[in-house]
């Protein structure tokens, strides 16, 4: 199976699994789309969209666990293999069903966050999922989603957090330094931000432990 995901860390807790192969985009879509199609070339069978999220419906806290059913990208709406989709939800009763939003570039701005909801009707919205579904949908794989929102709808995201993403998916805290160092009033924000991103990590594990090696899929589950 394939884990794609858009950070190092959160490829770590897939890896926990050895039959696992990630895909770590670090924000970049060209990057994303090239590892998956070469997992599949290698003999990924399924693939899993895997990691935090922007929250997008304002009732949903940091640390909220999604399996998503459907991802909207552009107008064009695909559906999550419904039988993994409902094992996942299944063993993990305390997870919301939802709509993911695939983006191309960050949502800094809470007004950003909530234009996509009002549009997409989406609850949350990472940079990773959308790609994982057309290159699903051009190979005839199953595909899932399981994300955690990290920065809820109404969290804005300081510039030094955005600095710091790595086309690896490491977090290059040189960078987030030197643009606090700029901009020392960004601190509160950054803080909130790493707080609750270490809330959702936290949930990102549970989910992975539950779910055990297999991610809920048939084949491995």
């Amino acid at each position: 199976m394939i884990a794609a995901t858009g950070l190092r860390a959160e490829a770590r807790i897939a890896t926990r699994s050895p039959t696992i192969k990630v895909a770590v985009g670090g924000g970049n879509a060209e990057r994303l789309d090239r590892l998956i199609r070469q997992a599949i070339a290698e003999g990924g069978n399924a693939i899993i969209s895997f990691g935090v999220a922007a929250g997008l419906a304002p009732e949903l806290p940091a640390g909220t666990c999604l399996v998503g059913f459907e991802v909207v990208h552009g107008g064009t709406r695909r559906t999550a293999d419904p039988a993994w989709a409902s094992r996942l939800k299944a063993a993990l009763a305390f997870a919301e069903s939802a709509t993911i939003a695939g983006v191309d570039r960050p949502l800094s701005k809470p007004s950003e966050k909530q234009a996509l909801h009002i549009e997409s009707a989406a609850a949350a919205a990472d940079m990773e999922s959308h790609i994982v579904a057309r290159i699903a949908a051009e190979h005839g794989l199953p595909f899932a989603v399981l994300r955690v929102i990290a920065d809820p709808a109404e969290r804005q995201i300081p510039p030094a957090a955005l600095a710091g993403m790595r086309p690896d998916g490491v977090i290059d805290v040189r960078a987030v330094l030197a643009s606090l160092a700029g901009t020392p009033s960004q601190l509160p924000a950054l803080v909130r931000l790493a707080a609750d991103t270490g809330r959702a990590m936290a949930a990102l594990l549970r989910c992975r432990d539950l779910l055990g090696p297999g991610f809920g899929f048939r084949d491995l589950g």
